[in-house]
């Protein structure tokens, strides 16, 4: 696929590495370096994102699995491992919905899980629209998250299309083994989180990383790679 940035190292049974919102596939240095020499592993970054080149219209996250899907078809890799973080386990989770796409999937802090909204969030989601009607850029500039601010307006539109999609009924048609790992200090993808995705996915496996945030695979590598080689063997 023409324009898109991945890296390839080592030989054997092809591993993928799929990276979380505003990451790239340098994220996984530490697991790269480390399941290269077992496996083909292949890290890459997605349209939008890292050297990939930018999207021109608003990506949805079947549009990401379908894209994930397209690009390993074309390097020909065939039923691969795969290694996910956040964002990614959520691109994951669409492909491992839609059957015998990926082998075995070890997700960190993988989102996907909607939380009930607040009456405070409520509160601001409808502050945000009626400012938005009367000053749109101070709406812009004021309102969402930190990361939300620093996009651009495309891929401002396709962040809403994929935080608002609750991947829970996605996740109860996966029928491969699943390692679901969660930092317990993490934030963005509550350990709660993780145990919603641990009972929807039938034979599913969680662990959850004692002293870690939102990115366990970086907090504790040692551990976590030790975790996710033991998983695929």
């Amino acid at each position: 696929m023409r324009g898109i940035s991945y890296l390839r190292a080592g030989s054997g049974k092809d591993l993928v590495f799929l990276h979380g919102y505003l990451a790239s596939k340098e994220s996984f240095y530490p697991q790269i370096t480390y399941f290269s020499r077992f496996y083909r592993v292949t890290a890459l970054d997605f349209p939008g994102f890292g050297q990939s080149p930018p999207l021109d219209a608003p990506w949805s996250v079947s549009d990401y699995a379908d894209w994930t899907e397209e690009f390993l078809r074309s390097e020909g890799i065939e039923f691969p491992h795969v290694v996910a973080h956040s964002f990614g386990g959520r691109v994951a989770v669409k492909c491992l919905s839609r059957g015998e796409i990926f082998d075995r999937a070890a997700l960190c802090g993988c989102a996907g899980i909607v939380r009930k909204r607040t009456i405070a969030y409520r509160a601001k989601v409808a502050a945000y629209r009626a400012v938005k009607k009367i000053a749109p850029g101070f709406a812009e500039r004021n309102f969402g998250s930190a990361e939300y601010r620093t996009l651009s307006p495309v891929m401002r539109e396709s962040y809403k299309k994929i935080v608002n999609e609750d991947l829970r009924a996605d996740a109860a048609k996966i029928t491969r083994p699943v390692l679901f790992l969660n930092g317990d200090r993490d934030g963005e993808t509550p350990v709660s989180s993780a145990q919603i995705y641990h009972a929807a996915v039938k034979g599913s496996e969680l662990l959850i990383l004692q002293g870690c945030g939102h990115f366990a695979h970086l907090d504790n590598p040692s551990g976590f790679n030790l975790a996710v080689e033991e998983f695929f063997k």
